[in-house]
């Protein structure tokens, strides 16, 4: 298992007319906390891009519990809990300064390549970097 957590505070024109963090806003967030473990990984997007590799999301799924407000400090769990093949999946916990539960995540990307845009196995190099995270568990 991999896991890595970022913390966001939540900008005011992220937050709606009732004061709660609109809702889409949740699925940036999640977006930006598995970029940064990638890149904790050595895996940014910029080297994935050299390799002509792209990660199109194939599956998102939320599940909310209670809002985040503006400015208030959120940490965002992300977890791999297992080697990807060809699908590549992360989940997510968000939590407040409080550490009470706001929602949960599920993701789905595929390895493509950037030029034909098809599915393609797990890249030699990533599943070098990653089998080497998993077996440090």
């Amino acid at each position: 298992m991999i896991t890595d957590t970022f913390q966001i505070r939540p900008r005011y024109g992220e937050v709606d007319k009732m004061g709660y963090v609109y809702h889409a806003n949740y699925v940036t967030y999640c977006h930006q906390a598995r970029n940064e473990l990638l890149r904790k990984l050595g895996l940014d997007e910029v080297l994935l891009e050299e390799h002509h590799i792209i990660l199109p999301v194939i599956a998102f799924d939320i599940e909310y519990k209670k809002p985040a407000h503006f400015d208030e400090l959120i940490t965002i769990k992300t977890t791999v809990n297992q080697m990807p093949k060809v699908r590549f999946s992360f989940e997510f916990e968000i939590r407040n300064e409080q550490n009470i539960l706001l929602n949960k995540a599920k993701s789905t990307v595929v390895f493509a390549d950037s030029e034909s845009r098809l599915p393609k196995n797990i890249p030699g190099f990533i599943e070098k970097i990653l089998i080497t995270k998993f077996k440090s568990d």
